[in-house]
């Protein structure tokens, strides 16, 4: 076997084992009382992923709403731009790169099942939120400015699925000649 095919096959290994954790990832997350737990021990989650890459030290770790935790519970700033432009949201697999002359590099590598909720937003506390299915949902700022919200617009915003999540990520806001109301029984859910 050439060099160039072992290193083919060696790749395709180990797409398939990453796609394997994602799977047990998701199905620790479906148990009763699994997402709970996940939710609330993001190292205990990056410790399930693991990656392997050349050039630059890889980390993995999971999306807490502003930061990346990893394996040992260390936590690396996310840029808001990229977690605003990326739909980020608490739960999501990703992996850093540090580059050999010391760039941060990220990738969404295991995105959470979500659902999408409307709701207005508020300010309160020094913090953006939106109000929505009953909850307060933070948001990054960076969201808020890139698509130049006012407190008060209605709001689209994604969250996990399941479990009790603090942060949202902005999808847009909704013209100002259309309510929620006018939306029902369209793919958004309002809950």
């Amino acid at each position: 076997m050439s060099q160039i095919n072992k290193i083919a096959l060696i790749r395709e290994m180990l797409a398939s084992a990453e796609a394997s954790i994602r799977s047990a990832n998701q199905l620790l997350i479906e148990m009763p009382g699994g997402d709970a737990i996940a939710r609330k021990d993001y190292a205990g989650l990056a410790a399930e992923v693991t990656s392997s890459t050349s050039g630059g030290r890889v980390i993995e770790g999971v999306f807490n709403g502003e930061k990346m935790t990893d394996s040992k519970g260390e936590t690396y700033s996310v840029p808001t731009n990229y977690a605003s432009k990326s739909k980020l949201v608490e739960g999501d697999v990703l992996k850093l790169t540090i580059t050999d002359d010391g760039r941060f590099l990220y990738k969404q590598i295991g995105p959470v099942p979500r659902k999408t909720l409307i709701g207005p937003l508020t300010y309160d506390d020094g913090k953006y939120k939106v109000i929505a299915g009953g909850k307060a949902y933070s948001v990054l700022l960076a969201s808020v400015t890139f698509y130049h919200a006012e407190i008060g617009d209605n709001v689209t915003i994604i969250v996990p699925d399941s479990g009790d999540a603090i942060w949202g990520a902005v999808d847009n806001v909704l013209p100002k000649n259309v309510s929620p109301e006018d939306l029902e029984g369209s793919d958004i859910s309002e809950e």
